[in-house]
């Protein structure tokens, strides 16, 4: 009770403060753990409406603002706020960090057989794991290019009824774009447009859909959960079998990332809560901040992967691309599995002639 006293007079206190014109910038208002009742959704979305109005000024105001209401996973929303709006917000009870947004960078047929995961060895963990069946594997990502051959439902089981997921559609995608292997599929660009502006998609390079345009996610799904594909290769090299590590598992794509440029942690954040909610059983996200390395408060996919993980959801990241100094490695948190490789066991040969007739052997 005296919380939401306290609460009351702080709204009804800020509610006369005038806020002066300055630029904005798309901040996020996080507000931690909520209770597992989905039914308490709209009145998240609500609380979160009334408490932005009593700076804005209005109800109307506010939802304008809101980009995103994070309400299933977590409590808390993404808006356009000044910075001394951002200020004020951030000491009303019940928020636990305003967080600007950031721009987060994105991060192979033989990586399965690189690591002796093999599906013909019985005794294997994929045989035990019986290739992922049964699972669901969320892609947090560029989107998906569906009509690849390592997306074929031809031995997929139907969604299993717990799935809550969608297949939003979009630009080249629709709902038919979505089979018993792509089971869902959802894009977000709120964040990134409040940034930058709106996307332009008529010169055809991005698709503002769930759907691939620059091969990054439909390589991190195709790895993770593709279905066996003969003689693939990139231009006649590396020519084989290629694979995802779960076949038998479904995929559930998230596009946060555009070819243009990067990937909105407020959108990142939006994919979280949209994942918790559908009811899939691991998140995999090759993605995030350079260094130096944010704290955890402020790292939108430590909190997002902290709320997955708690509600029983394994999270994947990469460990980035940075180095070779210290400190480079990131999405380091504890209850993040973080992948890496620091080697490979194969080569690109290459020949160059030169005016001279010299042949060089060169590889990559």
């Amino acid at each position: 009770m005296a919380f939401a006293s306290n609460l009351a007079l702080t709204f009804l206190l800020l509610s006369f403060i005038v806020v002066t014109f300055a630029s904005t910038n798309v901040h996020i208002v996080y507000m931690g753990h909520r209770s597992q009742s989905q039914n308490e959704s709209e009145l998240i979305e609500a609380s979160h409406h009334d408490m932005l109005s009593c700076i804005l000024g209005s109800k109307r105001a506010a939802m304008k603002s809101i980009l995103y209401s994070y309400k299933h996973g977590f409590s808390g929303f993404a808006a356009v706020l000044t910075h001394s709006q951002a200020k004020l917000i951030a000491d009303f009870p019940g928020v636990v960090r305003v967080i600007p947004n950031k721009i987060l960078s994105l991060h192979t047929t033989r990586s399965w057989d690189f690591l002796h995961v093999k599906p013909d060895i019985v005794t294997g963990v994929l045989s035990r794991a019986q290739s992922g069946r049964g699972s669901i594997i969320g892609i947090i990502d560029t989107g998906i290019w569906p009509e690849s051959h390592g997306f074929r439902d031809d031995h997929m089981d139907n969604p299993p009824p717990r799935w809550r997921g969608i297949c939003q559609e979009g630009e080249n995608f629709d709902s038919s774009h979505c089979n018993r292997k792509i089971i869902g599929a959802r894009w977000y660009i709120k964040g990134y447009e409040a940034e930058f502006g709106k996307l332009n998609t008529s010169d055809g390079v991005e698709y503002l859909s769930p759907r691939d345009a620059s091969g990054h996610g439909t390589h991190t799904s195709s790895t993770a959960a593709g279905v066996p594909v003969e003689s693939a290769s990139f231009k006649g090299l590396a020519k084989g079998s290629a694979r995802g590590g779960a076949p038998s598992a479904w995929l559930s794509i998230y596009k946060i990332c555009w070819s243009t440029g990067g990937c909105s942690s407020a959108d990142l954040l939006a994919a979280f809560d949209d994942a918790i909610f559908d009811g899939v059983d691991i998140i995999s996200a090759s993605l995030g901040s350079s260094p130096p390395l944010p704290t955890y408060v402020e790292d939108v996919l430590a909190i997002g992967s902290f709320h997955a993980v708690a509600k029983g959801i394994s999270v994947v990241c990469s460990g980035g691309n940075s180095g070779p100094y210290a400190q480079t490695v990131i999405n380091t948190a504890p209850w993040v599995i973080t992948v890496a490789a620091s080697t490979i066991d194969r080569e690109f040969p290459s020949t160059i002639i030169l005016g001279n007739n010299q042949t060089i052997q060169g590889k990559n």
